[in-house]
């Protein structure tokens, strides 16, 4: 089957990440082919009155479309919309949550049928569904899933509505652990932390898992304890990271290890900078969310110790399951919450990246016949394919 290589779009997507700052300037706007079409029609309708794909419009309301992670996901996204035949825009809202809903309202104004959206809080998804229920227009998270528990009202709320289609989200409380153990491992013991926004729910998750990993390890350990120190942010710029680093570094002297919780790959970057310049790579271990595009040298030259990532398919799923909404090949909507769990990909060695690399980087992962047969599944269909995704199932699927 057809692959599509795409290492020099990634590196240039990559290069592209300085330009776009996260949290400044004005949320901007691009799309992917011609503009169309208004609001879809109620699902119980949309058997008779589908749309043509060349009809179809989705947006994506994203941190940026540039940086680290966005950029892959753009890749990923806009080859779907290639092999359906349909079209994507997109707005940039650095994760300001007044972006964020004027995003939403946009993207209908825009014309589309479906919108996906990285969201920073719960909160702002009161407005975002609100807006998309008024419009007709279907939406899913991606990255990210409402908290029954802390914001039961708006999970109702998402619920309830006959547009909003679900969520595609990690375990970020395990990911966490996993990080966390990554370090203990190496024996560190004096670990920072770097958030990016402090209310952001997959970032509170990630901290969850952090300080769980922590707790448990002293449990085991009293003779040897770990400590996490108090979250540094650093918005989603590399300034941001490399400035969170250095008071870090300051604070502690015996600091041993770095995580940069995520936050879209550039505050990562920001971090590791700040490391290097202190002549400190080989005494402080750096772990962190969101794979680099050279992360296989700095694996191998220490500084990076590991990773989590390969979850820019995420968006896929939710931009899959809007397109087979507005087909009218989902039913009953209203009154289920659809969530659709995505794994992470951990690496820690330069061997575990050369195999992530030959399948997640030099190629897509899904080739363009495969991306047209998942649009075709439903909602199980597609949570189970979200659920496979692996290093090995890619290999696989290669050597079809």
């Amino acid at each position: 089957m057809k692959k599509r290589w795409i290492s020099a779009l990634l590196c240039a997507s990559m290069v592209m990440g300085s330009v776009l700052t996260g949290c400044g300037g004005s949320a901007s706007s691009s799309t992917t082919a011609a503009a169309a079409g208004g609001a879809a029609p109620a699902a119980e309708e949309k058997k008779a009155e589908a749309p043509a794909d060349g009809d179809i419009k989705i947006g994506v309301s994203i941190w940026s479309s540039t940086d680290v992670l966005g950029s892959q996901c753009k890749l990923i996204l806009d080859e779907a919309a290639k092999a359906l035949g349909v079209q994507v825009q997109y707005v940039d809202q650095g994760h300001v949550s007044e972006r964020v809903t004027a995003s939403v309202e946009q993207l209908c104004a825009a014309g589309c049928k479906g919108i996906i959206i990285c969201n920073s809080s719960d909160t702002e998804m009161a407005s975002a569904i609100k807006t998309c229920n008024d419009n007709g227009v279907y939406l899913a998270q991606f990255f990210r899933i409402i908290n029954p528990e802390t914001s039961a009202d708006i999970y109702k709320a998402a619920t309830d509505s006959a547009y909003y289609v679900g969520a595609v989200h990690e375990n970020e409380p395990e990911n966490g652990e996993k990080l966390v153990q990554i370090l203990l491992d190496k024996g560190d013991r004096n670990i920072g932390l770097i958030g990016w926004e402090q209310g952001d729910a997959t970032w509170l998750g990630r901290w969850e898992g952090y300080k769980a990993g922590v707790e448990k390890w002293n449990a085991a350990h009293p003779d040897d304890p770990a400590k996490l120190s108090e979250p540094q942010y650093a918005g989603t710029s590399s300034e941001g990271g490399s400035k969170a680093a250095e008071a870090l570094m300051s604070a502690d002297p015996d600091l041993d290890a770095l995580i940069p919780a995520g936050g879209g790959g550039d505050p990562l970057q920001g971090a590791i900078a700040a490391v290097e310049r202190a002549g400190k790579t080989q005494d402080i271990d750096i772990v962190s969310t969101d794979f680099l595009p050279d992360l296989g040298e700095r694996l191998a030259n220490g500084s990076m110790a590991g990773e989590s990532g390969g979850h820019y398919c995420d968006p896929l799923f939710a931009f899959m399951a809007v397109y087979n909404a507005i087909k009218g090949n989902y039913t009953g909507i209203a009154g289920n919450f659809e969530d659709i769990k995505f794994p992470y990909l951990y690496v820690s060695s330069p061997d575990d990246y050369a195999a992530y690399e030959k399948y997640f980087v030099d190629q897509l992962p899904y080739t363009d016949e495969e991306l047209v047969e998942m649009a075709g599944l439903d909602m199980a269909g597609l949570k189970d394919k979200a659920a496979s995704l692996s290093i090995e199932d890619a290999a696989a699927r290669a050597g079809k």
